[in-house]
């Protein structure tokens, strides 16, 4: 017995251990992300930091997914931006608490899945728009400035901002210099760091680089500036506040907020199981702490938060064993805020804008682009015009309108068929290629075509072009099929070719071919042809 307790007790000590290591890692990972978004928001970098220690402490100690990492994310910081903009700080916290309960009511209600059900090219059109955003905007900060305003006016005034910042020199040449040095930084840390130190994350080692360069130089640029007391960048909702909680406008902030917080959430973390053995996301759960986490920001007035996969995949590669690495990260920043904010001022700006770039960069490289070929070219079109829209307009728009062209996309793809007939009276057979979608709202199209069957004849219907076939058109054959065995004549359905196109879609194997009668028919004969 006391063995059996001894092992248990080094088991959970070596758990402990790796999850505690792994906590650092992260810890170090979210530090710069944290104010880095902060400031992108348009908020006190502070307010990252307590969103960074609720999504550990209390999102982690939830959370559905075990290994994933919790906090402000780079993709909602456009949309906040735009938020602090129009509504102000003080209204920013009740959007988000808003936004919380619309997450956690969804989670009690278990529509996490739904979630999942947008269309992949939507959510990498969004991320990939929303990287564009980042970079576009966050490269005007990294030039000791400000975003000019919407994502397209920020990309065309780059060249001027660069022409102004190299004829001019000064404040906006020296930003220049140490935003381009993290870059670099982060970019050769990444490709030839010793394996042994690439645990140290790229972002941090860029930014401490770029705190000592500064320092030597004495440069005259903006560093980030943190209250003395960290505590008071906090918000509370007050009563003439909450009194605008149903107006449109704020409802249609928080629905955005959650909408794009519980996308990127549930996208991350379908990723992060992915990368690991261990328990699987229940997504619904994950969605409910996402809520209560966003309701606690909310109630603090700081940023709202979601899954990062930064800093998840940071939290696996360093091998986390539990969600106690999550949980440890959290404790690490609230310690950090608590004890050392004063080191953050030695911080320049254009650094951590300069993380944003680089981070936007990732995020807004077209990646995603040959996968999506693979299911068709209109799919690759939706990507790009939700990347153009939200880089043109705003993110709300540009999501929206990807959800309607994925939508219409479908009622396309339901309603078209294409029959090819062709009759071989030699061989006494005919052969039907069905190209589309074999629906309802075809039927009388396919009925049509088996009218012109010549009687006694063996029939064969090929698949290999078909995406779909609903109950309808099968019911549609089988009793066509009746019938057409009364003149002696016989049908084969070829399902083997519909079969082989998806294991080859989904694999890239061949298989052998098998052909197979409709099992909605009586067992027959092979196809003769």
């Amino acid at each position: 017995m006391s063995k059996a307790v001894s092992s248990v007790q080094s088991g959970i000590k070596a758990w402990l251990g790796k999850d505690a290591m792994a906590s650092v890692v992260v810890f170090l990972v979210a530090l710069p992300l944290c104010m880095g978004v902060s400031i992108a928001s348009g908020v006190p970098p502070t307010a990252g930091l307590i969103t960074g220690v609720v999504g550990g402490l209390v999102v982690g100690f939830l959370a559905g997914s075990p290994f994933q990492v919790s906090g402000p994310a780079a993709g909602l910081t456009v949309l906040v931006w735009q938020l602090v903009q129009q509504h102000g700080l003080p209204m920013l916290g009740v959007i988000i608490l808003l936004a919380g309960v619309l997450q956690l009511t969804a989670g009690l209600l278990k529509l996490g899945q739904w979630f999942r059900a947008v269309s992949p090219a939507v959510i990498h059109g969004m991320l990939a728009g929303i990287g564009l955003l980042i970079l576009t905007g966050q490269f005007h900060v990294m030039l000791d400035s400000k975003p000019i305003g919407k994502g397209i006016d920020n990309l065309l005034a780059i060249p001027n901002a660069l022409n102004n910042a190299v004829s001019n020199g000064g404040a906006p040449l020296h930003a220049l210099y140490i935003g381009i040095l993290s870059i670099s930084v982060m970019a050769l840390w990444g490709a030839y760091a010793p394996k042994k130190l690439k645990v140290l994350p790229a972002p941090l080692i860029a930014v401490v680089i770029a705190v000592l360069a500064a320092a030597y130089f004495k440069l005259k640029i903006n560093y980030v500036i943190v209250p003395d007391n960290i505590w008071s960048v906090i918000q509370y909702p007050t009563l003439d506040s909450l009194t605008h909680l149903f107006e449109t406008p704020i409802l249609i902030a928080a629905v955005s907020v959650a909408f794009i917080a519980s996308a990127e959430t549930l996208l991350c973390a379908s990723a992060v199981d992915q990368m690991h053995q261990g328990e699987r996301t229940k997504y619904d759960k994950e969605l409910s702490a996402q809520g209560v986490g966003n309701i606690i920001c909310g109630l603090l007035g700081v940023l709202p938060m979601t899954g990062v996969i930064v800093r998840s995949s940071a939290n696996i590669e360093a091998g986390a064993k539990t969600r106690a690495s999550a949980i440890f990260h959290g404790l690490w920043l609230l310690l950090f805020a608590a004890v050392l904010p004063f080191t953050l001022r030695y911080i320049p700006v254009s650094s951590l804008a300069a993380v944003l770039v680089f981070t936007g960069y990732k995020l807004a490289y077209p990646k995603a682009v040959p996968k999506l070929l693979e299911f068709g070219k209109s799919e690759v079109a939706i990507y790009a015009v939700t990347i153009f829209v939200i880089v043109g307009t705003d993110l709300l728009k540009g999501v929206v309108l990807g959800l309607l062209l994925s939508l219409f996309k479908l009622l396309y793809v339901f309603s078209q068929l294409d029959i090819e007939y062709r009759d071989d009276v030699d061989k006494n057979s005919v052969h039907l290629r069905l190209t589309g979608s074999a629906t309802l709202i075809r039927l009388p199209m396919l009925a049509a075509a088996l009218e012109q069957v010549r009687s006694g004849t063996d029939v064969h219907v090929h698949l290999d072009k078909l995406d779909y076939i609903d109950h309808a058109c099968f019911d549609l054959l089988a009793n066509w099929e009746k019938q057409h065995e009364t003149t002696n004549g016989s049908l084969t359905i070829e399902w083997d070719e519909l079969s082989r196109k998806f294991h080859q879609r989904r694999s890239g194997a061949q298989k052998t071919s098998i052909k197979i009668k409709t099992a909605a028919l009586k067992p027959a004969k092979r196809s003769k042809s």
